[in-house]
Order: C-alpha cells, then sequence, then structure tokens
C-alpha cells in the first residue's frame, strides 16, 4: 500500500510540474496582494526582454516570511521586499529607522552580511504602512493625524491585516509608540478591510500607501504625526549567488530603477484592482509607454460581468485547478492513511504508544496551515510536495484516532472465540478485528478528505495550484466572482467526497445479510 500511494505521489508531482529538476533558470516570486503581482511581473517582463533566461512566476506565495524563506532557501531567485519590512519583521530591528536611504543601505548590508541577498536600485516609490479611515468620519471628528484619534479611539473599531496586527511594525508598535487601544480590533484578510470599511464594519484600517482602492473607497489616510513607520522603499531583492552566475539580471532590472513614482504604482494597483485589467497586461502597458520594452501594448481586457461569464471564460483554467486539488488532497489522504492505519494496529493493544501518537497527531492539528507551510519551505521547498506533505500531517489524526477506536470496538468475546478456534494472532487480526473496524476506520478516512479539501486551498501559497488559486486572486482583486469560482467547486468537492465515501463506508458497516 505504502508503494502504490508513493507511485500515486510521484505522478502527481510530475503532472503538476513540481519537480525541481524542471524549473527553469529564474524564478520570480510575489507576495499575495496586488502591488507584488505587478511588480513581479514588471521585473519577469523586463528580464524576458534583455536577458536570454526563462523566467518562471510563482505568484501568491503568502506574505513576507514565506517569500523570504523561499528566497532564502533558494526557492525562488528574487521578488520584490520593502525596506521597512525587511527592517522590522526580516531582521528584526526594533529601534527606529532612520531615513530612507539610510535605512536602505542598512538593510542591503545586512542581508547580503547574513543571508548572501542582494538589494538592487529600489523602484522609486515608497510604500508605507498607513491608517486610513472614511473621508467623512474622519472629518466629523476632526481627525488629521494618528495622533487626533486618541480622543475617540475607545469608540472606534479597527480592522488589521493579520501581518500588521502581529509585526513590529504594525499594530503592536504602533500601540507602544502612540497609546491606541481602539475598543474593537478585528483581524482581517487584507483586501476584506476594504470591504469591511465599506460596510460600515470598522471605522479604521491599515492601508499602503499606494493602494488603489484608497481612491475608490475615498478614504482619508491619516498623517503619522509621529514618525512610527519606517520607510518602505520597494525594491528587488535577489539571491547574489544567481547574479554572480547572471550579472545579466542587475542589468536588466537597472531599466526599472526609479522609473515607478507613488502616483505610477497607485495607477498600476487600481487598473488590476477595480479595472480588472491583469497583472500582465498592466504591467505591460506600462513597461511599454516607458520604453523598456518594445511593441505596443494590447488593450487591457477588463473584468468580465458575473459568474457564468467568468467560467466561460476560464473553465479550462477552472478544469486543470480542479485536477490539481484533487490530486493534492487524494495522495496527502492516501499517504495518510498509508502510515496511520499500521500506526493504529500498532499503538490500538498499547495504551501508552497510543495516547504518544494521538498527542503527537494532535499537536500537529494545531499548528496553523499557513505557518506549517512556512516551517516545511526550508526543508521541503516551494512546491507541490510541501503543500502535500502539510496535508499529509492535517490527514493523520483522523484515521489513525478512528483505527484504534475502530481496534478497540471489537468486542473482546469475539477475539476470544476467534483465538479459541485455533486462529493465530495475525489472523485474528486480519479475519476479524479489521473486517469489523474497516467501517469505522473508513469514517475517519472519510473525515480527513473532508479537511483536506478545504486546507488544500492553501496550496496556492505556496504555488501549488489547485482552487485556492482563484480564491487568492479574487482576495487581493476584490473580486467575488474569481473567489466563487474557486470555492463553489472546492465545496462541491467535499460533499462529493464525504457522499461516496459515505456510500463505501455503508457498505462495508457489519450487519446482517439477506439470503439468497
Amino acid at each position: 500500500m505504502v508503494v502504490a500511494a508513493c507511485s500515486i505521489a510521484g505522478v502527481a508531482l510530475c503532472s503538476l510540474g513540481g519537480l525541481r529538476a524542471q524549473q527553469p533558470v529564474l524564478r520570480i516570486g510575489s507576495k499575495s496582494f496586488t502591488e507584488s503581482a505587478v511588480m513581479a511581473e514588471l521585473m519577469a517582463q523586463t528580464v524576458e526582454a534583455h536577458t536570454a533566461l526563462r523566467v518562471e512566476r510563482r505568484t501568491n506565495l503568502g506574505g513576507t516570511m514565506i517569500c523570504w524563506r523561499a528566497l532564502v532557501a533558494g526557492e525562488i531567485d528574487l521578488y520584490a521586499e520593502y525596506t521597512g519590512t525587511a527592517w522590522a519583521t526580516i531582521l528584526g530591528r526594533s529601534d527606529p529607522a532612520t531615513g530612507r536611504w539610510p535605512t536602505f543601505f542598512a538593510v542591503e548590508r545586512a542581508c547580503r552580511r547574513e543571508h548572501d541577498v542582494r538589494w538592487l536600485a529600489p523602484f522609486g516609490f515608497d510604500n508605507t504602512y498607513a491608517l486610513a479611515m472614511p473621508r467623512a468620519l474622519a472629518e466629523r471628528l476632526g481627525v488629521r493625524s494618528i495622533g487626533d484619534l486618541l480622543p475617540h479611539m475607545a469608540r472606534l473599531r479597527a480592522g488589521f491585516g493579520i501581518e500588521f496586527g502581529s509585526r513590529a511594525d504594525g499594530y503592536p508598535g504602533l500601540r507602544a509608540a502612540y497609546g491606541i487601544e481602539f475598543g474593537i480590533v478585528r483581524s482581517l484578510e487584507h483586501a476584506l478591510a476594504y470591504e469591511a470599511v465599506a460596510a460600515g464594519e470598522i471605522d479604521v484600517l491599515d492601508a499602503y500607501s499606494t493602494d488603489g482602492k484608497l481612491l475608490r473607497y475615498d478614504l482619508q489616510v491619516l498623517e503619522d504625526d509621529r514618525g512610527f513607520f519606517p520607510p518602505y522603499q520597494a525594491a528587488p531583492v535577489v539571491r547574489d549567488a544567481l547574479l554572480r552566475e547572471h550579472p545579466e539580471v542587475e542589468q536588466a532590472l537597472a531599466k526599472l530603477a526609479f522609473r515607478i513614482d507613488a502616483a505610477a504604482a497607485q495607477r498600476l494597483n487600481l487598473a488590476v484592482e477595480e479595472q480588472g485589467v491583469s497583472a500582465h497586461d498592466a504591467a505591460r502597458a506600462f513597461l511599454v509607454e516607458q520604453g523598456i520594452v518594445g511593441g505596443v501594448a494590447q488593450p487591457a481586457e477588463g473584468r468580465r460581468e458575473g459568474l457564468l461569464a467568468l467560467l466561460a471564460a476560464r473553465w479550462a483554467d477552472l478544469l486543470r485547478w480542479l485536477w490539481q486539488h484533487v490530486l493534492l488532497t487524494g495522495v496527502s489522504v492516501v499517504l495518510a492513511a498509508a502510515v496511520a492505519i499500521p500506526l493504529g494496529v500498532v499503538a490500538a493493544p498499547r495504551p501508552q504508544l497510543r495516547r504518544v501518537l494521538l498527542a503527537a497527531a494532535g499537536v500537529m492539528q494545531t499548528i496553523p496551515s499557513l505557518a506549517l507551510l512556512a516551517l516545511l519551505i526550508p526543508v521541503l521547498g516551494l512546491d507541490v510536495g510541501t503543500a502535500i506533505a502539510a496535508l499529509f500531517l492535517y490527514a493523520l489524526l483522523p484515521i489513525l484516532r478512528n483505527t484504534c477506536a475502530g481496534l478497540a470496538g471489537v468486542g473482546n468475546d469475539l477475539i476470544d472465540a476467534a483465538r479459541g478456534m485455533g486462529l493465530l494472532p495475525r489472523q485474528v487480526l486480519l479475519h476479524v478485528q479489521l473486517p469489523l473496524a474497516w467501517s469505522t476506520i473508513l469514517a475517519g478516512v472519510r473525515t480527513s478528505t473532508v479537511i483536506g479539501v478545504g486546507v488544500a486551498t492553501l496550496a496556492a501559497f505556496v504555488g501549488a495550484g489547485g482552487l485556492g488559486t482563484p480564491i487568492l486572486d479574487g482576495l487581493y482583486l476584490g473580486d467575488a466572482d474569481l473567489i466563487l469560482l474557486g470555492a463553489v467547486p472546492a465545496a462541491l468537492l467535499a460533499v462529493g467526497a464525504d457522499v461516496l465515501l459515505g456510500w463505501v463506508e455503508a457498505a462495508l458497516k457489519p450487519g446482517p445479510r439477506r439470503r439468497s
């Protein structure tokens, strides 16, 4: 069974393009928000136009530390980062940053010395963190700066992105610097915070100063009157080992240096987030306009209206994502069953071992899925194998627990009768205990499968594809139809898997049989 599971896993890895031997020369990553994806496209198209290198795009890789660990581990070669993020989050500096260029050079030196990572010349804009609130509310309260929030903070509801809510250069540091304690603080996906403020669910949110949505939602950006936020110059960060082998990459990316000001970055973000232009097309139009690449920019195709129109346009993508999702879930559950069932058989009659194994499997369930993915990247790399490993670990507990429970549920009188008939312990297990326990064991497999279908949507954070891809794209684009394009099939897949395995479980359930 283990051999078969490994064979299936190998086929799945090949079909999903996860084999490292097939990776191209240059792998460009991005975080899971619009601007990062646009910067990745700008760099990718510039490198493609001015070098002979082949580029692989690895977008939607979650937050800062997933991208950074992937870069240091050599799983990607290049992505766009911000100096303030590197100062506080990557380097862990708690002291205030001192100016744009001193911060840039301090970060550049530390990253090269400690991680063999180079910071190339910045793009030309700062995308600093900021607090924002509806303009009408800010005018009514007389709030222009963060300090002006202090008399009103107990009555205000804040909604902060997950990273901002935990980073030293986010809400924890802001709270210490200003003494701010909002009445209610909610943790949200950054893209959803704009929808929440528009719906009146929150009053204050964290924003990036170049967010295109600041224009759409008519939000007032509050002045950082105490100078808390460090400078956030955006720049390419690249493995120095790659530059030593391919110095032409630095020469190509130099064409982007100081060519993108804050207004241009905001226009690019607005085109993608609000006009439905793809990151690829928005980047292409900008590069042609600036003369960085040749040719004529094709007219950008905006977002189609309605889920059915989107489905008609992207049905081939949907089938690919669905196939990837089935493989991710199926392979991980098969591997988990191949490990957990034998372990359950061994542990069922041994109470101490059973407690240890169930506790270990339970610990795996308590680790947040994104954290588990981030921890596995340095070990397994940034590909589908990491996603399968995470899903495998999550699938262990239900199968292991149900195997132990199913075997323990076989009555001692049946076991004694089998032994009295002269059956050996192995024969008792194979012909009495396991057949009677199969229904319970399969219920654990069924539970693991349904959980796996849901958790597998996060595989998109490590570039493993699946139905999480359109969900993540829809989140940072604010496109509900795109979210539904991934969420509805994922829900139907979970229901279908549950029904199918329910039939199998019922068929294996012991009970009276009709005589023919």
